[in-house]
């Protein structure tokens, strides 16, 4: 298959689209920049166009450390070690900390158009994740209407162009408002909003008095926050006033829209040199001066350079390439091939328009959010859903947009020092369950109404860490190893060694500790805190071995890297339960839920690199069977999780009947279920409510059914499921400085690419006899003990493998 055959098959797939207006915002469609993000509903006569900006969030920097805490800690870990649960529960409530604060809605852009509602044939409404770009298109008598929207990075705007099909028919008013606290003025040409944040949000499932409280309105704590809006028009008139942007008789338009708040990033808090209203008015200067074309084009190729570096095609595509989205959904799900592909670059597409270098990470909901009191308060949920956010950042081939999380890390680090030593006397950094824009460190729960299950997990820090790795796993940098990746991991590390205490026996243990979310039984008791939960000891495991392996690496700290390895070898072993399942915790505990959706303890599988068949099969094995008792069933997210176990696990049908479940539709007004997952009519991911992480999890498990790296070598195809007989991906990469195109027939490999960014011995699994060669010249190759083969590569080298026979 060509190149250009194998984009115009990209193309064909590329589009989310409707026939109708959006009725809920998970119908709406989603553009971003990083920064800027807008949901576009595509009303006829009434379009309202969801704003955000990725650094609105209520509160500001505060002392959220708990000296308590460390008072009440040997109380806890004495209760637990008598297993009075009940009372280690009770206690553990005074080691909490304040809620974080909450990601906030910047407002709407409306747009009222002056032809009414009734449009006639041709309503469309599509999102092409290829460029980028929303298109609204109908017709009204003789007239056709089309809007183009779409977030520039380049230009750092979001840009609306109303057009009309007949000259001087185009006639509408666009204003601003906003849930906050603001008002909205006539400022020369432009029309603006400006506003406060309120100092505090409570979460939206915490029931209080006073739930979001403003602060002094004369000497506020809080973000200030500016929005810009501004036109240039072809024809006609245009106005400014205390009502909106007014245009009137004209054949063209296009809307430049800007927002800022008072966040410094350089300093983590509101600065009186961020100044929001001269950040807006510059981007909307230094755009008002160029063309439509010129803006849009730098747009299309700012977003094509990250977009088309990975191609996925699993086979042809059974529904009508018209069929409405939510129809597709609904009628096929995972039995049409074009809607997984779909899905896997609807993950991509939302990474590009959610996290970009020198932006804020993307939140619990990306960029996106409509709700004062968002659910969860789209925080940063380190106990599982931050971290899953990107995991398809290295092995999709977007290593850049890794680099916010990677600052946020750093952020915690410095934060969480102090966290560390007001709350345990520890050496160190710390970071629990939630964090945000503040980057706040201490356990949540507003100082003891919180439930530990949930509330009081202090290895968020450490799970963070495997993203330092893993972004230095993929390169090979080693100057980001030495200046950035060891030194936090190090101190995550020397938190560690401070955190463990020595049980009974003399193992290494964590205590209190619990498996977040999820409550053990004993009778009909349920508890949250016990000592040693798995999924502690397989993150503190790993964290030690990437610390081991990056002293030896930099030649550096051999000292503390032996003290890792003797305290790594005396932590308490992972144990296999009655039924032959990893156990959860330290003692074979009952589940609350059997079901439940969180699968912590099988962490070292996935994302993590601990167990595999190779080092752990007993334990590896026994984490298979923790799987198929959790079942198929879950959230949104815990089934895109579930699909890249079974991947690591090598069973591709199973992780395709997790992308089946997955690929189900939940309607926008669909109560909370936890074990009902699947995705809205625009495809986000439904926990439900709306959480971006089941979108990028199910993204990073495809990729892992295609591509696996984690052992040391690359295996291809690891996890092909009977229903993608035929197809081809281009642009994977593998860790070790890789990049990977397969293609395959009959469920078989037939043709593999590889690109070495590093000169090194490539090992490849193979499972049928292949040649190997570079510039039409074989390669000389062995197997090694394992029964891989290996070859030596060179930087910059492209290797093709071919299968011989079957």
């Amino acid at each position: 298959m060509s190149h250009d055959q194998s984009i115009n098959i990209l193309k064909k797939s590329m589009n989310i689209q409707f026939q109708s207006p959006a009725v809920y915002w998970t119908e709406a469609l989603p553009v971003g920049n990083g920064r800027l993000g807008a949901m576009i509903f595509g009303g006829v006569e009434k379009e309202r166009i969801a704003l955000n900006e990725d650094t609105l969030w209520s509160g500001y920097p505060t002392d959220w450390n708990n000296p308590e805490a460390r008072e009440v800690l040997p109380k806890v870990r004495q209760l637990i070690a008598e297993q009075r649960y009940e009372e280690a529960d009770r206690f553990c409530k005074f080691m909490m900390g304040p809620f974080t604060q909450s990601y906030l809605p910047f407002g709407d852009l409306h747009i009222l158009m002056e032809h009414g509602q009734v449009c006639g044939r041709g309503y469309e409404r599509k999102l092409d994740l290829s460029t980028g770009i929303v298109t609204v298109t109908y017709d009204i008598g003789d007239v056709s209407y089309t809007r183009e929207v779409f977030a520039s990075h380049p230009d750092q705007v979001i840009v609306v162009r109303l057009t009309a099909s007949k000259e001087g028919l185009l006639s509408f008013r666009a204003k601003l408002d906003s849930p906050l606290r603001s008002s909205s003025k006539p400022d020369a040409d432009h029309y603006t909003l400006s506003g406060i944040a309120p100092e505090y949000v409570a979460p939206n499932y915490y029931n209080v008095k006073n739930p979001v409280h403003y602060g002094d309105q004369q000497a506020p704590k809080s973000l200030k926050f500016y929005g810009r809006l501004s036109a240039v028009h072809e024809g006609g008139n245009m106005k400014v006033e205390a009502d909106g942007l007014s245009i009137v008789g004209a054949t063209s338009a296009t809307l430049y829209f800007s927002a800022a708040t008072s966040f410094d990033p350089l300093i983590g808090a509101s600065s009186t040199n961020r100044v929001p209203e001269q950040v807006t008015e510059e981007a909307i200067q230094a755009i008002l001066g160029k063309k439509y074309s010129d803006i849009r084009k730098h747009h299309v190729d700012d977003h094509s350079r990250l977009f088309h570096r990975v191609d996925l095609h699993l086979g042809e595509s059974s529904a009508p390439q018209d069929l409405p989205t939510d129809q597709r959904i609904a009628e096929y799900g995972s039995r049409d091939p074009g809607l997984v592909e779909l899905l896997f670059h609807y993950g991509r597409y939302l990474m590009i328009a959610s996290s970009r270098p020198g932006t804020q990470p993307a939140n619990l909901q990306g960029i996106w959010n409509e709700d004062t009191r968002a659910p969860w308060s789209s925080n940063y949920t380190l106990n599982i859903n931050a971290e899953m956010n990107y995991w398809p950042a290295e092995t999709c081939n977007m290593a850049e947009l890794h680099e916010p999380l990677i600052d946020f890390i750093g952020r915690l680090a410095v934060n969480g020092r102090k966290t560390a030593e007001v709350n345990y006397g520890a050496r160190g950094w710390v970071a629990h369950h939630n964090s945000d824009v503040w980057a706040q460190t201490a356990p949540v729960g507003d100082y003891g109404h919180g439930d530990p299950v949930w509330a009081f997990w202090p290895l968020g820090g450490v799970w963070l860490t495997q993203h330092l790795w893993e972004h230095y796993a993929f390169s090979g940098n080693e100057a980001f190893l030495r200046d950035t990746a060891y030194p936090i991991m190090k101190q995550a590390a020397l938190f560690c060694l401070d955190w463990l205490t020595p049980n009974e026996d003399g193992y290494w243990i964590t205590s209190p500790s619990t498996s977040p979310e999820h409550k053990f039984m004993i009778g009909d008791q349920r508890y949250a805190v016990g000592a040693a939960a798995t999924m502690d000891l397989a993150l503190i495991g790993e964290l030690f071995s990437n610390c081991i392996t990056s002293a030896e690496t930099l030649q550096v700290d051999e000292e503390f890297a032996n003290t890792l390895l003797e305290t790594k070898q005396k932590l308490l072993p992972m144990q296999i339960g009655k039924k032959g399942q990893l156990q959860e915790w330290s003692e074979d505990f009952e589940d609350e839920d059997v079901h439940h959706r969180h699968v912590s303890h099988l962490v070292g599988v996935y994302p993590g690199r601990l167990l595999t068949e190779h080092l752990a099969p007993d334990l590896f094995h026994a984490a298979r069977r923790s799987l198929e008792i959790r079942g198929d069933g879950g959230t949104g997210w815990s089934l895109g999780w579930k699909i890249g176990l079974w991947a690591r696990f090598k069973n591709g049908n199973r992780a395709e009947r997790l992308l089946s479940n997955l690929l189900t539709l939940v309607k926008g007004d669909e109560p909370l279920n936890a074990h009902r997952g699947g995705v809205y009519a625009n495809l986000f991911d439904a926990h439900p409510p709306f959480q971006i992480d089941g979108n990028f999890a199910a993204t990073a498990g495809i990729a892992e059914m295609l591509l696996q790296s984690h052992q040391g070598f690359l295996e291809l195809l690891p996890a092909l499921p009977d229903a993608w007989k035929d197809g081809y991906v281009r642009g994977l990469r593998g860790r070790g400085g890789y990049e990977v195109d397969l293609e395959w027939k009959n469920g078989l490999l037939s043709k593999a690419v590889i690109t070495s960014s590093i000169a090194q011995t490539c090992e490849v699994s193979a499972k049928h006899q292949i040649k190997i060669t570079k510039a039409d010249q074989e390669v000389e190759w062995s197997y090694t003990e394992n029964g891989r083969i290996g070859f030596p590569v060179e930087s910059g080298g492209r290797y093709v493998i071919t299968t011989i026979n079957h």
